[in-house]
């Protein structure tokens, strides 16, 4: 009969089984994970989950009573330097048992215990990205017909006078919306003389090149006169040497 059965003895003798224990303990904070069986893991867990809880608390009491059970100082340190701060949030539950199958030999039933915490693969699937949802409160008549409405065409470009022009007019009709300050009654309001100076100036530069291209018309008709009476003048020279070369002649004769 089970009667006053609490706990597994796993077949061994208290002190076989403590040491067996302390030793799986100490393996799992260094290891973080190690495989066993799973009656093995049930026992163990009862065993070092008391002891994780004792090192949220870091004074020297609490170092001595799980010494007392692990006798490995690399454990100790292990467990109070890091693993502690990563369980600090977390209220109980610090294992995990994993089945794996049967073992070949005896086919007992294999698993792997790990620490909770260390497992970054199952702890990325735990917290999955929530995505946003937005519920619309319009009822089925106020809905839009989107159908209806015309594709957006892309917009052609416009030829760089065009965008001028258009520039221009909107400078033109910023001017004249823009709103005229009212002039103080005391202030002297004087005409201003530049724009008139201005004025006067443009429209000399402006005669200006006409003047000089008349002035460089009439002097090269002058030199082409110029030119075409000393081309006449041989020639009438030489008609007048021909006539008294004639005359002569016509003496000697």
């Amino acid at each position: 009969m089970r009667h006053g059965k609490k706990f597994n003895h796993l077949g061994r003798t208290a002190p076989h089984r403590k040491a067996m224990l302390s030793n799986m303990a100490s393996s799992l904070i260094i290891e973080k994970r190690i495989t066993t069986t799973v009656a093995k893991a049930k026992a163990l867990r009862k065993y070092v989950e008391p002891l994780l809880t004792k090192s949220k608390t870091d004074d020297t009491h609490s170092r001595r009573v799980v010494f007392s059970y692990l006798q490995n100082k690399d454990s100790v340190s292990e467990l109070f330097n890091e693993v502690a701060d990563k369980i600090a949030t977390r209220p109980g539950g610090y294992t995990r048992i994993l089945k794996t199958g049967n073992r070949l030999g005896d086919n007992a039933d294999m698993c792997v215990i790990e620490l909770v915490d260390y497992n970054e693969a199952l702890l990325k699937e735990a917290k999955p990205e929530k995505t946003k949802t937005r519920r619309s409160r319009r009822g089925k008549g106020t809905a839009k017909d989107t159908s209806a409405k015309p594709k957006a065409t892309k917009a052609t470009t416009a030829p760089a006078e065009d965008k001028v022009e258009e520039v221009v007019e909107e400078a033109e009709t910023v001017e004249t919306e823009a709103p005229v300050a009212a002039p103080n009654e005391d202030a002297v309001i004087e005409e201003p003389a530049t724009e008139e100076v201005s004025a006067e100036a443009e429209e000399a530069k402006n005669q200006a090149p006409s003047t000089a291209a008349e002035v460089d018309t009439t002097e090269t008709e002058e030199v082409a006169i110029e030119a075409a009476t000393e081309e006449e003048a041989p020639a009438d020279a030489t008609e007048e040497d021909s006539e008294d070369t004639e005359e002569e002649d016509d003496k000697k004769e």
